[in-house]
This record gives C-alpha cells, structure tokens and sequence, in this order.
C-alpha cells in the first residue's frame, strides 16, 4: 500500500515531464534566468509605479498635519513635530466643508445607484436579445458614446439644463449616471453572457415573468459586477470637477473639488490648509477603494470569461 502513491507520483512526473510542465522544463528556465529576469523586472515596475503614488500622498498626509511654519520651511518630505490640526479647522471652516461634502455624496449616491440599476436593466435587455438588429446597434451606439467626452458636448448641456431646470446638482447627477452608462454596460453586458440561459429558461417554467426572473435571479447574480461598475461610477462622480462647475449655478451646492478651487485664492501661502483640504476631499474615496478594491479584479475577471 505504501509504494502505490510514490508509483503514482513518478508516474505523474513522468507525464509531466514529457509535455515540458514537469523539473526539467523548470529548471532549464532556472539555467537559462528567464523566471528570474521576468519576475525581478516584474517587481521593479511594480515598486516604481507604487512609489509614484505613495509619495505624493506621503508628502500630501505630512503638509495637512504641519504647522503654517513648517509647511513653508522648504523640507516637503519631513515629519510633522509637533502635529497639528489647525490645517484642517480652517479648511472645515473656510470652504463649509460639511456642505459641500453633503452635496458630493448625494450627487455620488445618485449616481451610482442610478448606474447599476439602469446599466443592469439595459445589459439585461441587450444581452438576452442579442440576435435582434435594434439591441444590437443600440449596444453599438452606447460604446460609440465611451468616445465622447463631456467637454465636446458641454455647451449644449449647459444650455439644456438651464432651459429644463437642471442646472443644480440633480441636473450633475443624471448627467453623470448618461456619462456612465457606457462603459457599465459594457461590463454587465460581457457578464450576463456568461450566465447560462438555462436559468432563465428554469425560471419561466416556474412561471416567473421576465421582471420576476431578472429582480429575483439575474440581478443577484450581477453582485460581483455591479459592485465594481459601483466602484468606478463613485470615483469618478466624486472626484469629477468640470461637469459640476459648469452644470450647477449655485455656489452654496457646489461640490468638494469645484469648492477647493473656489478657495484656493483664500488658502495664499498656508499650504497646510492647502493639503489639509486636499486631503479632506481625497479621504472618502481612498477609503471606499481600499475597502472595495477586490471586488474590482472579481468582478472584471468573470466577466471576462464566458461560461
């Protein structure tokens, strides 16, 4: 009994060996340094592409939690001694934090939602009707839309929601969830097409409409990916600055990047009030990322393939 595992064993290494996975093939790649070569380069882009992140917000975290004394020393990259949160008091104070931060997650919050729903329900459509001419197209003309960016068409969106009564932040929100749309089907439509129709088919006979099967089976499974075309929406909904400075005519309901550069003139030389707002702003999302980054990689890596 014991000598049938080592046989199998051999066995397998010998079938292993043959097809080129097996020692030899590896250690010739050792011989020759390819593993080593592909795996140090490897390394070194990854820790050069870490730095140039990791400094900036080094330097961005030190300046908010300096003195005004420090901050115009000239040594960017020393620590804080002692700390300090007088940075953070003035920025809270001199750009009404609390309100711009409530606009920025309402108009986020709008946003997103707004996308999964309305990306979900049109992939949906789009994906179990594929040998339709007009979904097809219309799948089409939504990607040709990912081409065009909001600058080119911003005048006409300006005067259009002056001329409805959009010009505040509702008017920012269903711009940003059109702006969105995009590339969010995109994502849900290469999804859906790796659920089995068979489930659907399972469904019906249960006697479920096509609203029961797509709320109560398909949209559950769209979790992974509607977390992560979530994720992309509230990144670029929270750190957008054109569309809400140019849509939104009130400056009391502007949001937190349009309201830092309406006070950058007020900050002058306190750079510690500068970073300590900049850091204010930035928080929110470094926090949602970091805590939802995973489900990024999931939810684009199952879609990607096709069951």
């Amino acid at each position: 009994m014991s000598v049938q595992p080592a046989l199998i064993a051999k066995d397998v290494d010998a079938a292993e060996t043959l097809e080129g996975k097996g020692p030899r093939r590896k250690s010739q790649y050792r011989e020759k340094g390819i593993v080593g070569r592909s795996s140090w380069s490897l390394t070194i882009l990854l820790i050069l592409c870490a730095v140039t992140v990791i400094i900036p917000l080094y330097v961005t975290v030190s300046m908010a939690f300096k003195t005004q004394g420090q901050a115009v020393d000239g040594n960017a990259f020393s620590l804080p001694a002692p700390f300090s949160v007088d940075g953070f008091v003035t920025a809270w104070n001199l750009t009404d934090y609390p309100t711009a931060f409530l606009v920025s997650i309402l108009i986020t919050a709008g946003t997103v939602a707004g996308t999964i729903i309305l990306g979900a329900l049109a992939s949906f459509a789009i994906s179990r009707n594929w040998d339709r001419r007009l979904f097809r197209w219309s799948f089409y003309y939504l990607l040709a839309a990912m081409f065009l960016p909001f600058p080119v068409v911003a005048l006409p969106q300006i005067q259009l929601t002056g001329l409805v009564g959009l010009d505040n932040p509702v008017g920012v929100t269903f711009l940003h969830i059109m702006f969105q749309l995009s590339f969010s089907i995109l994502l849900f439509t290469a999804f859906l097409r790796s659920i089995p129709a068979e489930l659907e088919e399972s469904a019906r006979i249960d006697g479920a409409t096509t609203w029961q099967t797509f709320w109560r089976l398909i949209f559950p499974l769209l979790a992974p990916m509607s977390a992560t075309v979530g994720i992309f929406a509230f990144l670029a909904s929270w750190n957008d600055f054109m569309m809400p400075s140019l849509i939104t005519s009130d400056p009391a309901l502007q949001t937190l990047p349009v309201v830092q550069s309406i006070f950058q003139s007020q900050f002058s030389n306190n750079y510690h009030v500068s970073f300590a707002s900049y850091l204010m702003a930035m928080a929110p999302a470094i926090i949602v990322y970091l805590f939802t980054q995973r489900w990024v990689m999931e939810g684009v890596t199952q879609g990607a393939v096709k069951g």
